[in-house]
């Protein structure tokens, strides 16, 4: 089978924002969870890092907030990528000390990465995954094999080598899963517009990346084919960014979104564009 090695993505996602009905109780969550570090903070808002430099998510609690809407478009789940699998065994091993009879967790291997899932306290989809070497990865024409079985949970926990004291400085967001209300009018937005090359195709979904990595995004029609988009002030996603590598790309890729039909409006030092589920993304360039 084809070998495909990762290099370094000229597309990727850099910061998720989302939408809570409590900021208090949820950045108490977030911090005795994961251990976030404060960036800025105001009554309705703040950004939260792993480094103390880059936000990587932010919350925020709109006026009159909606509960999370159900069968909508917007946030399946937005996933925090660790840099080792023994990073992955630590957090693992903190969820079941400390969180074991609160959190409904899930656990996967998906042959390119090892995953957790579970729920904020508004029901915002979180993922926390290791990637396996990118040299195990199996290439076939241009797709990942990729699936969905049992984690190994013995086996990861065997991995662990500290007690977890908070999320490594190098964690990233490694990618964001979003429900669509059709695959064909994401696919041209996302592959067209943006430049993404779809990786893995499942049964109502895609998977999408940049630079030969596993997938950046993940987009699906779980919710129904026509899913309406949540309202504005619902529990959930607010936006996400795509850092592109530089402004030339950025500019080609606005002229590209433009020819697909999407309306791109510039805000400051950056553009805003909706795809086709009324998902809204930032578009930044790489600092």
């Amino acid at each position: 089978m084809e070998k495909k090695f990762f290099q370094k993505p000229t597309t990727y996602v850099g910061e998720v924002n989302i939408n809570v009905t409590n900021l208090k109780n949820s950045l108490d969550f977030y911090q005795r969870v994961f251990g976030f570090q404060i960036l800025e903070q105001s009554e309705r808002k703040v950004a939260l890092s792993a480094d103390g430099v880059q936000p990587i998510l932010i919350l925020e609690q709109p006026e009159n907030v909606k509960p999370k809407q159900g069968r909508t478009t917007g946030l399946y789940h937005f996933a925090i990528l660790l840099p080792r699998r023994a990073d992955l065994a630590n957090f693992l091993q903190h969820l079941v000390q400390t969180e074991g009879q609160t959190l409904r967790l899930g656990a996967s291997d998906h042959y390119v990465s090892e995953a957790l899932y579970f729920d904020d306290p508004d029901g915002n989809g979180i993922e926390v995954a290791a990637d396996k070497p990118a040299t195990s990865w199996t290439w076939d024409n241009g797709n990942v094999e990729m699936a969905t079985v049992a984690l190994d949970a013995q086996g990861l926990l065997a991995e662990s080598d500290k007690v977890w004291d908070g999320l490594p400085k190098d964690t990233v967001m490694g990618h964001i899963h979003l429900h669509v209300a059709d695959l064909e009018e994401t696919e041209n937005f996302y592959v067209n517009g943006l430049g993404f090359d779809i990786v893995t195709r499942y049964p109502g979904a895609l998977f999408a990346s940049t630079g030969g990595y596993h997938h950046h995004l993940g987009l699906n029609v779980w919710n129904g084919v026509g899913a309406p988009a949540p309202l504005d002030n619902s529990v959930g996603l607010n936006w996400f960014t795509l850092v592109l590598a530089d402004e030339e790309t950025r500019q080609e890729s606005i002229e590209s979104l433009r020819k697909v039909g999407a309306e791109v409006v510039a805000e400051g030092n950056y553009y805003v564009v909706k795809d086709p589920a009324g998902n809204t993304i930032q578009l930044r360039v790489n600092n």
